[in-house]
């Protein structure tokens, strides 16, 4: 697969019935629940599930997407998404970047950027990564 980026976080995902819009193509939104899909199981393959974000009183939230949408997908295709943590301040922000690409043709047919900021989740309220957020998602892959 032609990735933007090297060693990639990725998941294969199938268009089904459910996904098609009245223009006979996957919904923009639905795009953007497997953004979300992709991003969980990344977290949750570093070990940090939402069972952990609780614990932690923390957690990553959607603070900003920015989505190319470049070509459409249709029933029945197969798709894979990857994501890195191209961005982390190691403090409050990180970003993923994201790529989506139908393996029969090679097409992508989305770039995003999403960014994230550390919650309090009994609150809120912007708080400071854990030790363990730091050390499960590392260092920013535009910084390894």
């Amino acid at each position: 697969m032609n990735w933007d980026l090297p060693t990639p976080f990725v998941i294969d995902l199938a268009v089904a019935a459910d996904d098609i819009d009245g223009l006979g193509h996957a919904n923009n939104a639905v795009y953007v629940s497997w953004l979300e899909r992709c991003a969980w199981r990344h977290s949750q393959s570093l070990g940090l599930d939402l069972s952990e974000y609780r614990r932690l009183d923390r957690a990553m939230a959607v603070v900003r997407h920015e989505v190319d949408y470049l070509a459409s997908a249709y029933e029945g295709d197969e798709l894979q998404v990857a994501t890195w943590i191209i961005e982390s301040d190691q403090k409050l922000r990180m970003s993923r970047h994201f790529q989506l690409i139908r393996p029969a043709d090679g097409v992508t047919l989305l770039r995003a950027k999403t960014t994230f900021v550390c919650i309090e989740l009994s609150t809120g309220k912007p708080k400071r990564m854990p030790q363990e957020f730091l050390e499960g998602y590392g260092p920013a892959v535009i910084n390894r």
